[in-house]
């Protein structure tokens, strides 16, 4: 009987979606990229970014060392090679064996800073009524370097994001169609969560959920905030994608923000990047292009 009632009550109640959405959907339109198939959307090549994901993850890894005692456990050859490249970038550090270190713990920001020579942090934006923008903190980046990364969960062509993508800016679209939902509120919180934790495989995570914090272990992980340009506001980084490759290694995709929602397809987990345009100074604001009205 409840039952009965509740598809009763669902028959007259789904279609009043209806009204709400041919008249939403249209103001929604602006928070979908756009870019024709035949753009390249290359400023650098992906074995740059892969280099700069690398270098960054394993700086991450190596102040987290303490923490990783599971993962190192069961990756002998890989604990003896950190160990050896802790030795190397914290002199200070005196190494004994490969079951003893000591070495002195930073921030992600720090980290990023001491690896690539800048941070970068969310703030209120110089754009009026723009809300959140992304800044470089500290330091200087220059011209053709991944400055951040656009978090958040990945949908195949024609899996189900209808509910997650009410009212929600932060879907990005790929060129081949792929989407990403940056957002790190309500349900696309909620999803992206469980889609982690589905993918955890004993002590290996395979996706960070810390963006969805104010505190991110990877502080490149704010990709979602940078503002699209303006008259006024020239863009200053662009958006790249990257397939992460099978041979990316395991133990440092605990600082990935991306995780498919489908487990069960075979492909390479897409990424994106933001690249900058030109040399960014300590302070600026990082505004995007590639985005027109779909």
């Amino acid at each position: 009987a409840v039952l009965r009632e509740l598809r009763r009550r669902w028959g007259s109640y789904r279609r009043r979606f209806v009204p709400w959405v041919a008249l939403n959907l249209p103001r929604q339109r602006r928070t979908l990229r756009y870019v024709p198939e035949s753009s390249q959307d290359k400023i650098i090549s992906d074995e740059d970014v892969f280099e700069t994901l690398l270098k960054t993850f394993k700086a991450l890894f190596l102040n987290d060392f303490s923490k990783q005692v599971d993962i190192l456990a069961l990756l002998p050859e890989v604990k003896c090679q950190y160990l050896e490249l802790l030795a190397l970038e914290q002199k200070q550090s005196k190494v004994t064996s490969c079951n003893h270190w000591s070495q002195q713990v930073f921030s992600p920001e720090e980290v990023l800073f001491n690896t690539l020579g800048f941070t970068v942090r969310r703030d209120r934006s110089s754009l009026v009524s723009a809300g959140t923008g992304v800044f470089v903190a500290k330091g200087f980046v220059p011209k053709g370097t991944v400055v951040s990364m656009y978090p958040g969960t990945v949908y195949r062509k024609h899996e189900p994001i209808f509910f997650q993508s009410l009212g929600n800016p932060f879907i990005f679209r790929c060129i081949d169609g792929i989407l990403i939902d940056g957002n790190d509120k309500g349900i696309s919180r909620s999803v992206y969560r469980s889609c982690s934790r589905r993918d955890q495989l004993g002590p290996f995570q395979m996706s960070d959920e810390s963006w969805l914090t104010a505190s991110p272990q990877n502080p490149l992980a704010v990709g979602q905030y940078v503002n699209n340009c303006s008259y006024e506001k020239a863009a200053n980084v662009c958006y790249q994608e990257f397939d992460v490759p099978e041979h990316f290694p395991v133990e440092l995709k605990q600082y990935l923000p991306n995780i498919v929602y489908s487990h069960d397809i075979e492909s390479h987990l897409r990424c994106v990047v933001l690249v900058t345009l030109r040399d960014i100074k300590q302070g600026e604001e990082l505004f995007s292009n590639y985005y027109t009205v779909v």
